[in-house]
């Protein structure tokens, strides 16, 4: 699948991210209070130094923008910041978002979650390269470190917050930090944060069957749910993205892309690399190889590339620009 398990050696070979923030035009950095350097908007502000101190900070939590992601490249010298980049739109956002919260406060202080709304700041979209969202990254030390795309089931999640917890160590970022108004760190429910909504029967109950790997049953869920209601955005990009987890399952990138290198115009085989490309979020190479095959091939096999096409279209979302470029180019091809 699409993880990549953070170790010292992506960390250190990462590219660091704070050339967004123009230091230029910045004041000298301010000794941090209990609610987040002056100046800031609810964003914690940190200085260097030890990273095994505590820290105070508004929340957990933190909503970052292109102008604000300076203090979290400083919070991350603290504590390692998981970075959730969403959407309001976005469907499979809103069902991995809870879990990164809830994570989040479970483990006390040890890491803190900033999400990235990608609607309205780009500059940091296409720093971590999210081709597609949900896509979740770690900061660590002020680098970047590249960790997942898709919503995954908690205890996939809850993997990669080990995984990231080990490489901060190794990196000596090992602090912690403590919400703003208490004597230590305390969970979202402790704060006063609304619950999350409770998902529609059918998408809970395929939200449960992909917690247990049983795929089959979470297809069937999101297919009814989209039979009551054709319109269910959220249950069709959820099926999209389902189907797409049954079709790896149990199978190797590298058994894959032989597969479809020994014979480019096997059309299973390409359309099983186009899943692989989707999953790491490369959506234009998906897309280009099954468009180049449109025009060769006729029947069943023209058929299965368009309907994968289209599936494709509403797991990355019909707003997006490479949707509507393949859109356009998958018309002209048919017709």
């Amino acid at each position: 699948m699409s993880n990549v398990p953070p170790t010292p050696s992506g960390l250190r070979g990462a590219v660091d991210l704070s050339s967004l923030v123009d230091r230029a035009q910045r004041p000298a950095p301010q000794q941090p209070t209990a609610s987040g350097t002056p100046g800031t908007s609810g964003t914690p502000g940190v200085t260097g130094g030890d990273t095994g101190a505590a820290l105070t900070v508004p929340s957990l939590v933190i909503d970052v923008t292109d102008q604000s992601f300076q203090d979290v490249l400083e919070l991350s010298t603290v504590v390692p910041v998981i970075v959730d980049i969403w959407a309001e739109w976005c469907g499979p956002c809103k069902q991995l978002s809870p879990i990164l919260e809830q994570l989040t406060a479970e483990y006390d202080g040890r890491v803190v979650l900033a999400k990235v709304d990608a609607d309205t700041n780009p500059q940091l979209v296409q720093a971590f390269q999210a081709q597609s969202i949900p896509t979740v990254a770690a900061l660590i030390g002020g680098r970047p470190l590249g960790l997942f795309v898709g919503a995954l089931p908690e205890a996939q999640v809850r993997d990669v917050f080990e995984q990231v917890l080990q490489a901060a160590e190794q990196n000596g970022v090992s602090g912690r930090v403590s919400v703003d108004g208490a004597d230590a760190p305390v969970d979202t429910a402790e704060q006063g944060e609304p619950e999350p909504e409770p998902l529609p029967p059918h998408h809970q109950a395929a939200y449960d069957a992909i917690e247990q790997g049983d795929y089959a049953t979470a297809i069937q869920e999101y297919t009814t749910a989209i039979a009551q209601d054709p319109h269910d955005q959220m249950a069709v990009a959820g099926l999209a993205q389902v189907s797409l987890l049954d079709r790896l399952n149990g199978r190797t990138a590298d058994d894959i892309r032989a597969a479809a290198g020994n014979d480019p115009a096997d059309v299973p085989a390409q359309l099983a690399v186009a899943d692989l490309d989707i999953s790491g979020g490369h959506v234009e190479d998906a897309f280009g190889r099954l468009l180049d095959l449109v025009p060769t091939v006729f029947g069943e096999d023209r058929e299965a590339l368009r309907v994968r096409l289209v599936e494709y279209f509403e797991l990355i979302g019909a707003e997006d620009p490479r949707v509507v470029a393949a859109r356009r180019r998958l018309a002209n091809a048919l017709y």
